[in-house]
């Protein structure tokens, strides 16, 4: 078996069912690859909290598969989760933010119920980009009040740690855990993915449920999978999914989404598929090495028998990035998860929360809240009529006039973008992606390829995904200090 930190999931399963290991060594091999390289100075800040309950759970499963067996692949898998995930337990629920350091859920978030019902064991909760990357213009990616700043473990301090699932990234990457859920509203799951050379599913938006977890926007939001291998996602995708009546979202989901995503991994995916190559949202934002990596990929996808259709542009100018109707979701979004709390708990709304920062500034404030205080000048009502403009127009650029005309005129089955670049469209449409590692740049700074497809594609994409994966075999682990 490879060491601990670099184990598929299948394979940790193997041994547990062998009884070559435990869940509770298992849980204390993490802690202990934790414990080694979190330490004060030299902190990837990946981590915000551990379970103190972790042990026992472990000790619950190893007792249960003796006596009944296993539940399915994720029995006695430690899992992470990011830190606006609802758990009710003994771990708090931020998302990063000192205002609710002492916040309590008053209960488990749906895919949390579901990781739960399939023996997963909940080892900790990661550090993010506070509120989500939606606080403040000036904040860097992975800084929150509450956990610091997460740092890319392929190189701490120099590489963009990504967001805002950026914790996520850097504790899987590192090897702290079998694999983590990240949210995105555009681009949390997949930036930090591709940043930290991961497999990354953002999946369409009511595949996962919401329900528990704390908003940016309604439109947008979902929950997904982030691991090292193509096949480590679509065993953690399929355990999350399911129709959730706190989430209407989900109700799309029936009959089209799958408990079991690991039937679609084929080696020989790429054979006949039709992939439109996207450069337009890159221009000149990639470097020389970039477009030399990008080029190999498109090599590989060919040879696999991918039909390449080249120079794939999109009708739409910058206009596609206007994020108005963040603004507006926001703080219908925040105020009501802030009602859902226990009555103890004394911030209840978005302008509690700016005051409570206000109040705390030196430690709270860092970077401003000017997102904040801009969203909670807005009525919440989403009945004004820029962000009902704004609204239609995002879902005619990303769908009517974006993906869904592409689609249609290539007979395309996803478009090819390199890195995370165009991943706005995808988000804005609620249309799934994946990101899969394709290389290095020569100073080790991990780049990656995105696939996006059509509502609830993501069988589709995890083929195509699966099959570039192990057609090329990029991935290379930090070398951690």
């Amino acid at each position: 078996m490879n060491p601990l930190w670099e184990t598929s999931i299948r394979d940790l399963q193997k041994a547990l069912r062998s009884g070559e290991l435990t869940s509770r060594e298992l849980v204390l091999g993490y802690l202990q690859r934790i414990q080694e390289h979190e330490k004060q100075g030299a902190s990837l800040h990946a981590i915000s909290e551990l379970n103190p309950q972790a042990l026992q759970l472990a000790d619950a499963l190893d007792r249960e598969r003796r006596i009944r067996g296993e539940r399915g692949p994720l029995h006695g898998i430690p899992i992470l989760i990011k830190d606006n995930i609802a758990t009710a337990d003994q771990m708090h629920t931020t998302a990063g933010s000192l205002a609710l350091a002492d916040s309590y859920a008053a209960r488990d978030a749906y895919l949390v119920e579901k990781l739960r019902q399939a023996g997963a064991i909940l080892l900790g909760k990661t550090n993010m980009t506070e509120w989500a990357n939606f606080m403040s213009h000036d904040m860097p990616n992975g800084y929150s009040s509450r956990g610091g700043q997460v740092r890319n473990p392929y190189a701490p301090g120099l590489f963009d740690c990504g967001g805002s699932s950026s914790g996520s990234g850097a504790a899987v990457a590192a090897g702290f855990t079998a694999a983590a859920v990240g949210t995105e509203t555009s681009g949390s799951i997949l930036n930090p993915a591709a940043n930290h050379s991961l497999v990354g599913i953002k999946p369409t938006v009511g595949l996962i449920s919401r329900s528990g977890i704390i908003p940016i926007a309604v439109s947008q939001d979902t929950p997904g999978p982030m691991a090292r291998t193509v096949e480590d996602a679509a065993i953690l995708l399929g355990t999350m999914t399911g129709v959730d009546e706190h989430d209407p979202a989900t109700r799309a989901s029936q009959g089209l989404s799958h408990y079991d995503y690991t039937p679609f991994l084929n080696k020989n995916g790429l054979r006949g598929a039709r992939i439109g190559v996207v450069r337009s949202f890159a221009g000149n934002d990639m470097s020389e090495d970039q477009q030399l990596l990008y080029q190999a990929a498109l090599t590989i996808l060919e040879a696999q028998g991918a039909m390449l259709v080249h120079d794939i542009s999109f009708p739409f100018d910058d206009s596609i990035d206007d994020p108005t109707v963040l603004f507006h979701e926001f703080k219908s979004g925040v105020n009501a998860y802030l009602s859902s709390l226990p009555a103890s708990f004394p911030l209840r709304t978005l302008k509690d929360v700016i005051a409570w920062n206000k109040e705390h500034a030196e430690e709270a404030l860092r970077y401003g809240q000017d997102i904040l205080e801009r969203s909670e000048g807005l009525s919440g009502s989403l009945t004004e009529p820029d962000y009902l403009a704004s609204r239609l127009r995002d879902l005619t650029l990303s769908r009517t006039e974006g993906l869904d005309a592409l689609f249609h005129d290539h007979q395309l089955d996803c478009v090819l973008f390199p890195h995370d670049f165009g991943e706005v469209v995808g988000a804005k449409a609620g249309y799934p992606s994946i990101t899969v590692p394709a290389g290095y740049e020569p100073s080790g700074k991990p780049f990656g390829i995105m696939f996006t497809g059509r509502a609830f594609s993501e069988p589709q994409l995890i083929r195509i995904g699966y099959a570039y994966e192990q057609a090329s075999l990029l991935r290379r682990p930090p070398l951690l200090v």
